[in-house]
């Protein structure tokens, strides 16, 4: 029988979330991909993504296991994610993901969004949920309104909050006691702030509490020093970067902290990320920009800037599967793994069939594109 049938019948039957990896999994990894939360519901699934990426010749998997405050594992701090019913599925998806990953020889990194805390238009019905348990988490605009759901974007928990980060820390220093994970994988380490997460240019956040303890440390209002707001938001993404840091070292040392960033310092300033200041005290072990340009010129200007970083931390291009022709897709990867060492693509929905309905993937045109990026790019051998 194979290893996931057998885990339906006795879920996690064998499988040590604890354990080390396997020897002969890759300590520098050159080949990742994305997998989403929206690409598997059931413990078959899994071991259909980990067989198809290990025999593609991907190295290391970037699998996703919260997205907005819910996971795909159990937890005490949050509820089980609403994509698997909002109840235990009756298996564990991290903890089989890592399991077969490490048998076939593949690195696993555990991917969580760390700012979002919902998607959609319709709220959390677990009364457990932060969105329903800690409103006052959330962004607030000058008026007091809460910031609007949208039907393909996510509302945004407030980092500026101390609560919010000793929350977001707690949830990963639970996920590091409890999982080997080779490591974890921030995304959304900024301020979802791009439309339509901020209607009619709204800016967040704004309630009192926010702005008592930015006039604290200031002695301003937002608007009587609008760079200096920007700044202090910033700072408050890399304090939680830096707080994820060092329970990361003190937790799961043998892991690695890395992060899905903006390509260029300047557009991921606009979301207040400063990776750069990241990069400077050492708060990050890899970073995967997100160089997604279909402009060829634009996108070698970002190869070259992070190719002259990799002194100061390794660097993990990040790829998207339709932003051009397959033939050129594999010629980025093949050039992102000689000049900087490695790639991860996004992602798994664009490279075989899958449970994802969020990202556009499954009219027949979609399949038939997904069929010509197999026949070009795999296997992976020289890209």
């Amino acid at each position: 029988m194979r290893l996931a049938l057998a885990l339906l019948l006795a879920p996690l039957a064998g499988c040590d979330p604890q354990a080390s990896p396997t020897a002969d999994v890759p300590t520098e990894p050159t080949r990742s991909v994305w997998i989403t939360r929206w690409d598997y519901r059931t413990a078959g699934d899994v071991e259909r993504i980990v067989t198809q990426c290990a025999d593609a010749g991907f190295d290391e998997l970037l699998f996703q296991v919260r997205g907005n405050a819910s996971t795909f594992y159990p937890s005490r701090l949050e509820p089980w994610a609403a994509e698997l019913g909002g109840a235990d599925p009756g298996f564990d998806p991290l903890a089989l993901a890592l399991e077969l990953a490490h048998l076939r020889g593949l690195r696993l990194q555990a991917w969580v969004n760390a700012v979002p805390a919902w998607w959609g238009n319709e709220p959390p019905t677990d009364p457990a949920h932060v969105v329903n348990a800690h409103p006052e988490w959330l962004w607030y605009d000058a008026a007091g309104a809460r910031q609007p759901y949208s039907e393909r974007f996510y509302i945004s928990l407030n980092p500026c909050l101390p609560e919010v980060r000793a929350h977001v820390v707690a949830v990963v220093e639970e996920l590091l006691e409890n999982y080997a994970v080779d490591g974890l994988h921030l995304d959304y380490i900024r301020f979802p702030n791009e439309p339509p997460a901020t209607p009619k240019g709204l800016d967040y956040p704004r309630d009192e509490r926010t702005l008592a303890l930015f006039r604290g440390e200031r002695g301003l209002a937002p608007d009587d020093d609008p760079a200096a707001w920007d700044e202090w938001r910033a700072a408050r993404v890399t304090r939680l970067v830096r707080e994820l840091r060092e329970v990361q070292r003190r937790v799961r040392p043998g892991a690695r902290l890395t992060a899905a960033v903006g390509a260029e310092a300047r557009s991921a300033a606009a979301h207040h990320q400063d990776w750069p200041r990241w990069i400077e005290e050492g708060l990050v072990d890899v970073l995967y920009p997100m160089n997604y340009a279909g402009d060829e010129e634009r996108f070698t200007a970002r190869l070259d800037d992070w190719g002259a970083r990799r002194a100061k931390v390794s660097v993990r291009m990040g790829l998207h599967a339709t932003s051009v022709a397959p033939a050129k897709l594999a010629e980025r990867m093949a050039g992102a793994r000689e000049r900087i060492g490695g790639y991860a693509l996004f992602g798994y929905p664009y490279l075989w069939d899958s449970r994802n309905t969020v990202i556009d993937v499954q009219s027949e045109a979609r399949s038939k594109e997904r069929a010509a990026l197999r026949e070009a790019l795999l296997p992976l051998e020289g890209r």
